[in-house]
């Protein structure tokens, strides 16, 4: 068989409209030979407005009865997009945590992940069918939920696309893939066609919500190509591999804002960014343009700004015309 993961995110099944394009999606690839696994996570916010509802009971639900709560979400996904797939004339069927064979210790809120049983996939799929899985959860040796952390929906895809041996995972959201920087802050901000585990977990760190942490780490062990997708258009995507920087000179590959109290720290992720042309450029920028550096860190790899508050997305646009070209 060639399995191919699928994993949408939570905005890309908002609506019932958006479950159907999803199941679609799945369908088209079904139609393209591949014996297709769909891992959802819950709808919109709903992991959100369930944790708020379940506060509206007790501010200190037990940890046990919270996991029970939360993962309702992903449930509600697959069951709807396995009725979307069934009525669209395809046969799927929904399948829990649990029943995915996703096994995991009893730290509730943020399991880790056992061992992966993943039998009755196989099994659904040698029957033509379309195994659509609840993200974000598993079960512990006494059979109760657990959910694997804010995206764990990233690690279930991952972990399932490294037991089934598929080729790739694809990761679908809402955005087209990486970019060199927020778009909603640089206009000029371009796709990068590809980005190394190690970048991705820069990006995190420095504050951009990327992919679940975790998730990229297990890719990066288990060697898991991620291409990430759009869930709305065409497109490419980006790649998420074990890529190496081979050239000679210094390479400014993206950068990741935040704001910290009253100041804005700016991170620049790339190659040989420790060299003395690269902290010439940093400061010239910055004294072009009126900006009060308050501390400057250049390491190989990554470069820590911090400015004023209010300086910093035009700072970061100063940064990203002198270095993106």
């Amino acid at each position: 068989m060639k399995i191919k993961i699928m994993k949408f995110g939570g905005t890309s099944l908002s609506d019932p409209e958006k479950i159907r394009l999803a199941a679609g999606r799945a369908a088209a690839e079904k139609k393209k030979g591949f014996s297709v696994v769909l891992v959802l996570s819950a709808p919109g916010r709903m992991t959100d407005e369930l944790f708020e509802l379940a506060q509206r009971i007790t501010p200190k639900p037990t940890p046990r009865e919270l996991d029970a709560l939360l993962s309702t979400g992903e449930s509600l996904s697959a069951a709807l997009a396995a009725m979307a797939l069934e009525a669209a004339g395809h046969s799927a069927v929904s399948l829990s945590g649990a029943q995915a064979g996703i096994l995991t210790d009893s730290a509730f809120s943020n399991a880790s992940l056992l061992k992966l049983n993943p039998k009755r996939i196989i099994a659904e799929l040698k029957k033509g069918k379309i195994a659509v899985v609840a993200g974000f959860q598993g079960v512990n040796s006494s059979l109760d939920i657990t959910t694997l952390g804010r995206g764990g929906s990233d690690l279930t895809a991952v972990a399932l696309a490294n037991v089934l041996k598929a080729k790739v995972c694809e990761l679908y959201s809402d955005v087209k893939g990486i970019y060199t920087a927020n778009p909603a802050l640089v206009s000029s901000a371009q796709k990068l066609a590809r980005v190394s585990y190690d970048e991705v977990m820069a990006l995190a760190e420095a504050g951009t919500e990327v992919r679940q942490l975790r998730a990229v780490s297990y890719a990066k062990k288990h060697k898991i190509s991620l291409m990430l997708r759009s869930s709305f258009g065409g497109g490419s995507g980006t790649l998420i591999g074990d890529f190496t920087r081979a050239g000679k000179s210094p390479e400014v590959r993206c950068f990741s804002t935040r704001k910290i109290g009253n100041y804005s720290e700016i991170t620049l992720l790339g190659s040989k960014l420790n060299r003395g042309e690269i902290k010439t450029s940093v400061r010239r920028t910055a004294l072009m343009n009126g900006y009060l550096l308050k501390k400057e860190t250049y390491a190989p790899g990554r470069i820590t700004l911090i400015t004023d508050r209010s300086a910093g997305t035009r700072f970061l646009n100063g940064l990203h015309a002198a270095f993106i070209r």
